[in-house]
């Protein structure tokens, strides 16, 4: 393609509106256009990038025997109904946008497809014998994002490749699994990322075992917890650890104890000169359920811990059903607005004991009658410990569990895994934490749609069976701008050589120069024509402005055609080293094949 004859526009300055330098760059280098609020335009280089991103994607999926379809963006209100999830994703997360049509039907824009492709699984597979299954599509999805960020990282549309496996059990799609974790990792690898596998929550998916594929980048919204071993990697929010062991209390006696403005734990250890370990602190949330039912939830964990709020979560969801609920709308710390719809009196904030009294809630029908309370494992050991005792501006010292506080009959595991926590399976290794950016996520989801939907397969016995699932999901759009977020420089985009939309630029500096010309259209035509897809810069511009042009949008190898051609070669330079080659014209196309095989082997 002639840059001449192109869609091509490129911005000096970075706009007022981009965050973080993926972003900008894209932006920049003409890569995409922002439309509205979370919705852009992939422009003909950006395109480019998509297709090659997809075609990796399209050839791991085909050689794991997996079979493309393509599923409709508009879906029916009632298959979300089914499942119970459309009001999990239109009024707990709202991440769905919802309409109605003409016919006053509800619908929605397709965030995900699982309740689609088990409407087709339940209409079309009948026995073991179509089984395992495994389709896949590439296709735009929508997010009703509140706050849209960083370009095509957290858009309101976006490019997915998702796939959904339907097995015969357990075992066989354990299987299944298996080969999407390692199709998974050769995507990442074809496309010259540098990435981490690691355990990852299932959030409104769902199901049982799930694993997060991460892009490694300074940018990255998520933070991963691992281990140098290499035996253990998981998203902070799935993380599990062991903390660092409680000091010895120096408190032998039970008492309580005037302590005035210590609201927080810093405040409270700092007045009583004792460990944030020998405390136990009491974290009040209140949980709303899909059945409107309100839950004031009082969690009891050690001092120096903190509460990993997806794992709360995931623990309220399992309790739903005691409250008439199956899904949680919304968990938060309960503001002093909050509080007037439920307190009955002023809470003791600050200063809460694991016994607070009941009567602090008043009695409605929408708020259940009794603090649902929970201990973490950290909490469970402690002796002699210190505690609120249900009065502003006084704490006890040298309480114990079942002495003078009953122990919460729910114990759990709600503490965030934090760096330098020792590693379960390794209490050598210590927790080690980098920043990464999710593309890709593999559910093993079980039977909770199928069963939901009543989708079945009749076994060798002649039984009828749910089909057993699983969902494996890679962000296309998304993996483009991570690989830009893992690699550039002051000067602009380094693309990895399989994923870059063109190999080379050649590049005339002066225009004007015939013998310059000349080179660069043989070169031109001669790499094309060897499979090397080149672009030419044959623009009327300064030779300056065509290398920082040529920079910025990152193509992999930039062919000068300068003073060299004057001794029969042109100089060649490596966009990701910056190294300079000077090579005889005639083994420019047998030189950037080798080179190109070599990056993208």
């Amino acid at each position: 393609m002639r840059l001449s004859q192109m869609l091509f526009v490129t911005l000096r300055d970075d706009p007022a509106d981009a965050e973080i330098p993926s972003h900008k760059l894209l932006l920049r280098a003409g890569y995409i256009r922002r439309i509205g609020s979370g919705v852009y335009a992939y422009l003909p280089l950006m395109w480019r990038v998509l297709q090659k991103v997809s075609q990796i994607v399209r050839e791991e999926m085909n050689a794991t025997g997996a079979q493309e379809c393509l599923l409709p963006q508009l879906q029916p209100a009632e298959l979300w109904r089914e499942s119970g999830r459309w009001d999990t994703y239109t009024k707990a997360e709202g991440i769905m946008f919802a309409l109605s049509d003409r016919r006053e039907q509800e619908l929605a824009l397709g965030p995900t497809h699982e309740e689609v492709i088990t409407t087709i699984a339940r209409d079309m597979i009948r026995s073991y014998r179509q089984l395992p299954l495994n389709l896949y599509q590439i296709q735009t999805k929508f997010r009703d994002e509140i706050r849209p960020r960083f370009g095509l990282m957290r858009g309101r549309e976006f490019i997915m490749k998702d796939a959904y496996s339907f097995n015969a059990d357990e075992e066989s799609l354990k299987k299944t699994y298996q080969d999407m974790y390692q199709a998974y990792s050769n995507m990442l690898r074809r496309s010259g990322l540098a990435f981490r596998a690691v355990d990852a929550d299932s959030g409104a998916i769902g199901g049982t075992g799930s694993t997060e594929f991460m892009v490694l980048a300074e940018a990255g919204e998520d933070e991963v917890l691992y281990t140098e071993d290499g035996k253990y990697a998981a998203n902070v929010e799935k993380a599990v650890s062991l903390p660092v062991d409680a000091e010895s209390s120096a408190f032998t006696s039970y008492e309580k104890r005037e302590t005035p403005g210590t609201e927080t734990i810093e405040k409270l250890c700092d007045f009583l000169k004792c460990s944030p370990t020998q405390v136990v602190k009491n974290v009040l949330y209140q949980a709303l359920y899909d059945n409107g039912t309100t839950v004031l939830v009082l969690v009891s964990l050690r001092g120096d811990q903190e509460v990993n709020e997806v794992k709360l979560h995931n623990e309220l969801t399992k309790l739903a059903s005691q409250y008439g609920g199956n899904a949680v709308l919304k968990l938060a710390v309960p503001d002093a607005d909050a509080q007037k719809k439920w307190a009955a009196k002023t809470l003791p904030l600050g200063y809460i004991a694991p016994d607070i009294a009941d009567d602090y809630i008043q009695s409605t029908k929408d708020v259940a009658p009794k603090f649902l309370r929970l201990v973490d494992k950290t909490a469970l050991d402690l002796k002699n410990f210190v505690t609120g005792a249900n009065e502003s501006g006084y704490h006890v010292v040298g309480a114990n569990w079942e002495k003078q506080f009953k122990l919460p009959e729910t114990i759990v595991d709600i503490r965030k895994a934090r760096p330098g926590d020792r590693a379960m399976h390794n209490p050598e290794q210590t927790l080690k934490s980098a920043r990464g950016i999710e593309v890709g996520h593999i559910f093993q989801l079980g039977t909770i749609y199928s069963i939901a939907m009543r989708a079945t397969y009749t076994n060798e016995q002649g039984e009828e069976k749910p089909l057993v699932m699983g969902c494996y999901g890679v962000g296309v759009s998304r993996l483009a701008q991570a690989a830009v977020e893992q690699s550039y420089d002051q000067d602009g985009i380094i693309w990895p050589v399989a994923i870059a939309p063109y190999h080379a630029i050649v590049t005339i500096p002066n225009i004007n120069d015939a013998q310059q010309v000349e080179i660069a259209e043989q070169l031109y035509t001669q790499l094309n024509q060897a499979g090397i897809e080149t672009l030419l810069d044959d623009r009327n511009e300064r030779a300056g402005v065509k290398f920082k042009d040529a920079d910025l949008i990152g193509i992999p190898y930039r062919i000068v055609t300068g003073r060299a051609i004057a001794n029969g070669k042109v100089e060649v330079v490596e966009r990701k080293s910056r190294n300079s080659h000077e090579i005889p014209i005639t083994e420019v196309v047998s030189t950037l094949k080798g080179w190109i095989s070599q990056a993208v082997t």
